[in-house]
């Protein structure tokens, strides 16, 4: 399955690093890519619980994150071309 995030505060290329290591260090997560523009995170997984567990690690190391169940990321995506 296939997740993208989007973050309130992810627009940094240095940030790239630490945020992949992180999420990456999950079993079952792969493919992992970064759209700093729109503070997008894409990933590949197993199954719901390594999302649960993507966004437990962004809320830990300071990152909000928006998802299809959020007002707010309706908002943003109808401000953004992707």
């Amino acid at each position: 399955m296939k997740t993208t995030l989007y973050t309130q505060n992810l627009q940094y290329t240095g940030n790239e690093t630490s945020v992949i290591n992180r999420i990456s260090a999950i079993k079952g997560i792969f493919n992992i890519s970064i759209k700093f523009q729109y503070g997008a995170i894409t990933f590949d997984h197993q199954s719901k619980k390594e999302v649960q567990e993507v966004k437990r690690i962004l809320s830990k190391i300071g990152y909000s994150y928006f998802d299809k169940k959020n007002d707010l990321y309706k908002n943003m995506k109808s401000n953004m071309i992707l």
